[in-house]
């Protein structure tokens, strides 16, 4: 067979190429050139060298965050996103995705604009003036070129990459080999704050976007050949590189003599600090600052398509966006990226535009370290990196990051978060479905370990009694009006499992255990309904029944309550009446359940409760019909409780005790009790209820002739729309009793 050799391998990197070279050639940048001088000249050496030191640490500790992460897991496309959602989950990972990839999208557009002012800067005077829109224009045109290289080849934008690397190191020797070739003095260590009055914190809020481009190589994730050595690596060699670098320049800055203090505080001066002390001036500084900034456009341009096209692959955006050309490249993401960068150029305001960028960009580091911390407090078995941060020094990389945003700008920290948490609220009401683990898990477990051992510490009262329902279903879709119910029991009050029994016959289904019990989970989400679900494998349906509801919940969170159908045919309805009888012997309390068809929308709904006075069905089914009245769609439902006495006396004396009872447990009811007559009770009770919207009734605890109790559950069920069975088995210092003693 003849192999296909039109089709390109897409092409891998490695550490150095792949991660250190965009990297730190991102935070060798425009800033770099512009602001040093301005900081030297403004807060001296010392309190230089303390700012670099202070937004190093920040980076570097945020490197090692990232660094642990990505050596934990198989790092995929998407860089810093991948990560996140990988740790925090996947709405997480899209509220910081999203704005994350318009902030490198954006970035093209700045540095572009950049390049172009730093080029349109040495037109003459002596020629013509521009027109006013050639630096529109320009910054277009190289939009354009970093969006086409971008998009035909990452290896060749990369190794691009390379000459611009030794240029700006040159630019660099330059600068030392100006100052020392030349008279020197004591370095200059006194702040004067004559360009920056607002004081120190200013001039570090200013400083620090200097040393934000270490996630650049991140970025290239998916296209290096071992993401989990080249990462670490890449990134921190980048990150102490970069830091060495900024404690070179200002102690050369702080002793040269060709520049007077005021001279280099001088905010317009920019990069023509560099320009006047370095060897070949002009000739060899201003090269280095437009390859510097091309670098950190093409650096923006190949990582944003990159996280749109992560983002499309999770279903966060279209799917066409993840589609790659022929040699592995993002391409319809990449010109997409470019088209909003072009139409950014003309948006205005772009400085201001610029903090909101930079600020929107650290929520990275914010996620990116609380994400470490995370995983290393929760300690799940899976997390075995090979690089170990403490949780607390990622918090602090994490707390220093939200502090420097806001130093940066109050206005557009607050936007940020509110951007953010804004799409994660969104994300969370789309109701994705997530394929992967992630550390919210993990916290939800441990929140759960905790709560679950100081319950089982505690002495279950009456006071904290709520139903921990167990629901029987086969056919969760067929049997939705008795899931509505057992969530309206369970709605803010209780708990609710749902349960399908599998037995050996059902051979195509066993190996899909999980499987069906999570499309349980879909089901009800679309239905706009929450509760646990499992699926449980017994040899017999009706005993599996029973060893299931005997031994369901952990300690402290027992199941209670035991709630499912009626039987449709004969032998199963005598096997369910035995069943209750066995599981009334455990304690379970049992709530039997016929809803032909979903209940009316009317507001003023009806709920009867048959008692017969001398048991204690009568408080369970109060307290349910209570708990009923808790839902929205209930609030306005009235409770009926009738009652049967045999003789007058009987009939006041139960009237009496019932509204006591009622009004000690402090729950709206009617009280009506009838005379028994020449009619069946049975009779009475459907003749009554008949247009009632929920009854309530008793169940007998014995076995004495079944087959009149089947034919009287049967007259009922067939009578009305919506019956509940109930018997009251719970333990009498555990549920509450409203009714007190029999009477």
């Amino acid at each position: 067979m003849i192999k296909d050799s039109t089709k390109q391998k897409p092409h891998k990197f490695g550490t150095f190429l792949g991660v250190y070279t965009p990297s730190i050639l991102t935070i060798l940048g425009l800033i770099m050139y512009l602001r040093f001088g301005w900081v030297v000249g403004n807060v001296g050496l010392i309190n230089t060298i303390f700012i670099v030191l202070m937004a190093s640490s920040i980076t570097f500790i945020t490197g090692l965050s990232a660094s642990a992460i990505a050596t934990n897991i198989k790092v995929g496309v998407g860089g810093e996103y991948y990560m996140i959602s990988r740790s925090l989950g996947l709405e997480p990972g899209g509220a910081i995705g999203i704005p994350l990839y318009l902030c490198r999208t954006l970035s093209v557009t700045f540095y572009c604009y950049g390049l172009s002012e730093a080029i349109l800067v040495l037109w003459p005077n002596t020629y013509e003036a521009l027109p006013t829109y050639a630096l529109q224009g320009l910054t277009v045109f190289f939009i354009i070129l970093v969006t086409a290289l971008s998009g035909k080849s990452a290896k060749l934008v990369l190794k691009s990459q390379i000459p611009i690397m030794i240029i700006v190191g040159m630019s660099i020797l330059a600068l030392f080999f100006g100052v020392v070739t030349n008279d020197m003095q004591s370095p200059i260590v006194e702040a004067s704050y004559s360009s920056a009055p607002e004081g120190f914190w200013y001039v570090f809020a200013v400083f620090f976007p200097a040393v934000t481009g270490f996630t650049a190589g991140i970025g290239l994730s998916g296209d290096l050949k071992d993401p989990q050595k080249s990462i670490p690596r890449g990134t921190l060699g980048a990150v102490i590189s970069g830091a060495l670098i900024y404690l070179f320049i200002p102690l050369i800055l702080s002793v040269t003599t060709i520049l007077t203090l005021q001279q280099m505080a001088d905010p317009n001066a920019g990069v023509t600090v560099w320009t006047r002390i370095a060897i070949l001036g002009p000739w060899l500084i201003y090269p280095a600052v437009w390859g510097a900034v091309l670098s950190s456009a093409f650096g923006s341009i190949l990582g944003g398509p990159r996280i749109l096209q992560a983002l499309s692959m999770d279903g966060l955006m279209p799917k066409f966006l993840a589609k790659l050309s022929p040699s592995g490249q993002p391409t319809i993401a990449t010109w997409i990226s470019g088209i909003i960068a072009i139409s950014a150029v003309f948006l205005g305001g772009l400085n201001t535009i610029a903090q909101y960028v930079s600020v929107l960009f650290l929520t990275l580091y914010v996620a990116v370290n609380v994400s470490a911390a995370l995983e290393q407090l929760i300690r799940e078995p899976s997390y075995r990196p090979k690089i170990h941060v403490p949780w607390f020094v990622s918090l602090i990389g994490a707390l220093a990051a939200m502090l420097v945003m806001w130093l940066i700008n109050p206005l557009a920290f607050a936007f940020a978060i509110g951007l953010e948490g804004l799409i994660l609220i969104y994300l969370l009401n789309r109701k994705m479905e997530q394929q992967w683990g992630d550390a919210a898990t993990g916290v939800w477990m441990h929140l759960s370990r905790f709560a679950l051992l100081r319950l089982n510490a505690k002495k279950i009262t009456e006071r904290n009694w709520r139903p921990i329902i167990l629901l029987f279903v086969h056919n969760l879709k067929e049997r939705m009006n008795l899931v509505r119910f057992a969530v309206m029991l369970g709605q803010n009050s209780g708990v609710l499992t749902i349960s399908r029994l599998l037995t050996p016959e059902d051979k195509d289904e066993l190996p899909n255990r999980n499987e069906i019990a999570f499309k349980m989970q879909r089901d009800l989400a679309s239905a706009g309904m929450q509760a646990l679900t499992e699926v449980n494998v017994v040899n017999d349906l009706k005993r599996g029944i029973y060893n299931v509801s005997t031994s369901h919940g952990t300690a402290g969170m027992k199941t209670n309550t035991v709630v499912f159908g009626w039987s449709s045919d004969q032998k199963g309805k005598k096997e369910e009446l035995q069943l209750i009888n066995d599981l009334a012997a455990t304690g379970k309390n049992i709530v039997v359940l016929s809803i032909k068809k979903a209940f009316s929308r009317k507001a003023n709904k009806i709920i009867d409760i048959w008692w017969g006075g001398r048991d204690s069905n009568g408080d369970l089914m109060l307290l349910l019909a209570y708990l009923i009245q808790l839902n929205n769609k209930w609030k306005k439902s009235s409770i009926n409780i009738i009652s049967v006495a045999n003789t007058k006396e009987e009939m006041r004396h139960l009237q009496q005790h019932i509204k006591f009872s009622i009004k000690e447990a402090r729950i709206q009811a009617t009280v009506e009790v009838i005379l028994k007559n020449e009619k069946k009770v049975l009779s009475r009770l459907l003749e009554k209820s008949k247009n009632s919207d929920l009854v309530f009734t008793g169940l007998a605890r014995h076995l004495e002739d079944i087959p009149n109790r089947i034919k009287n559950i049967d007259q009922i069920i067939k009578s009305l729309n919506a019956v509940a069975f109930v018997q009251n088995n719970g333990m009498n210092w555990e549920l509450p009793n409203i009714f007190g003693q029999e009477i």
